[in-house]
């Protein structure tokens, strides 16, 4: 039986340490150029070195993206870049323009390259063309069947790995390859500037009437006409573990620490239970749904894989992936609890691991919105458990702390302590504050909750 790897996105470092911790088999990352998502956090040299040494003291591998359709312009600074990660030592790099293939294979005889979604790869001779030149994996196209990824490994050396989606956001065009965003932002998605103009709203203006604006429908549920589902392959891991498949990539690059945290958790028990006892899965099936549905609010697809998708692929309505002013629970607890928001996400996750060790049982809650704050989860930790940290991201000067503190001194009741920005707001209510004026760690949170829970 082939090993089935578990491919994980990272935007930050910080994510790339939860996708490990959470599972993930192998991590995907951008450096500071040639990738396709510009709008990520990406990596520096420092962070990428930092981060591969991460995930090898776990047995994890790292890929690095460098999958843009190159531009003469681009060329000469490809091959400064492919020198510069020769000496980080990345497992493999994921490239889809030959001239980038070419370079990275001259600079990097070593590295295994990957050929990216976006090179349309559909079918087995193209499969069999990367692999004379020198390809390790393939990325299958969006647009191919399970039936057809058969039919691919049944052709190519049993060696040659394929790699497939199993979960996230579905493109609108062709494996990927849009012009919408260039068109009509300036912004080049092949080149890593993508502003989702899929997602917009629309409308149709007659050119004798302009101004008139004419919402376009589809059953009368709305207007967002190119906007898909996400992939969610949960439900069938066993067909895509029998179609031949070596790894199974979760698509988010642009994600949440908590979005990573959460689908990497879900599918690495999900692709486990199913490896030790088929019933084990069956069995647990409600449980990955309840947990892949905490992280989006889009409804699912399995797109390609069962047939061409039908107009039900499609959300006419809405484009929301989380429900304003509702907190996420990340896991529960009666000891303490932890709110945090941004990059600190992944320090409550972290933290409160660490107080499991020492007996100490957390609430970590994902409070992603201030305005409004979710009251309600607020009022409910501090009637349950009374004691609670507030985690801000440091480099967003958002209000957290304040606003449960608040909630806090409205009730009466409750010991807040804040730990992240620095306090703009004075000691105007009855409770406590820790404020971190040089940012917040691990340690820090840990810290304080021992002696919360202690004192």
């Amino acid at each position: 039986m082939r090993k089935n790897e578990l491919l994980v996105p990272a935007s930050s470092l910080e994510v790339l340490k939860i996708a490990v911790i959470y599972g993930a088999d192998a991590v995907y990352i951008g450096g500071e150029a040639f990738g396709l998502r510009a709008k990520a956090k990406n990596f520096t040299k420092e962070e990428m070195a930092e981060g591969i040494a991460f995930a090898h003291a776990r047995g994890v591998k790292v890929y690095v993206t460098a999958n843009i359709l190159a531009h003469n312009y681009d060329l000469e600074g490809a091959r400064a870049y492919f020198e510069e990660l020769k000496t980080i030592g990345p497992d493999a790099l994921i490239i889809s323009d030959p001239g980038m293939f070419t370079i990275a294979k001259e600079v990097m005889p070593d590295t295994d390259i990957h050929i990216s979604t976006q090179a349309n790869n559909t079918n087995y001779m193209t499969y069999q063309f990367w692999w004379k030149q020198g390809a390790k994996r393939v990325v299958t196209a969006r647009e191919l069947s399970l039936n057809e990824i058969k039919g691919i490994r049944a052709h190519i050396p049993d060696d040659m790995e394929i790699e497939t989606f199993i979960h996230g956001a579905m493109c609108i065009s062709y494996s990927g390859r849009c012009l919408l965003s260039s068109f009509m932002a300036g912004r080049d998605a092949n080149r890593g500037a993508c502003t989702h103009p899929c997602r917009w709203k629309y409308s149709v203006v007659e050119e004798s009437r302009p101004g008139e604006y004419m919402p376009v429908y589809e059953n009368e549920r709305g207007t967002y006409i190119f906007n898909s589902k996400d992939l969610c392959m949960i439900e069938h891991v066993p067909e895509m573990i029998d179609a031949g498949i070596d790894s199974f990539k979760i698509e988010g690059r642009m994600k949440t620490a908590l979005y990573v945290a959460t689908v990497a958790r879900t599918y690495r028990k999900a692709i486990d239970d199913y490896l030790e006892n088929p019933e084990k899965y069956k069995a647990n099936m409600e449980w990955y749904k309840e947990e892949i549905g905490k992280c989006t609010y889009r409804e699912f697809t399995t797109g390609f894989y069962f047939g061409k998708p039908t107009s039900e692929t499609q959300i006419y309505d809405e484009d929301v992936e989380f429900t304003i002013g509702k907190a996420h629970q990340i896991q529960d607890g009666k000891d303490v609890v932890i709110i945090a928001n941004g990059d600190t996400v992944r320090l409550a996750i972290e933290a409160a691991k660490v107080l499991e060790g020492k007996g100490i049982s957390a609430r970590v809650l994902d409070m992603h919105t201030i305005k409004p704050l979710d009251v309600e989860a607020v009022t409910a930790a501090i009637n349950e458990v009374g004691k609670i940290i507030t985690v801000e991201d440091h480099n967003i000067l958002n209000g957290l702390g304040s606003a449960v503190c608040e909630v806090a001194a409205e009730m009466g009741k409750g010991i807040v302590k804040r730990v992240g920005i620095q306090d703009q707001f004075g000691q105007s209510a009855p409770y406590e504050r820790l404020l971190a004026m040089n940012g917040v760690t691990v340690e820090n949170i840990t810290e304080i909750a021992e002696t919360l829970v202690k004192g």
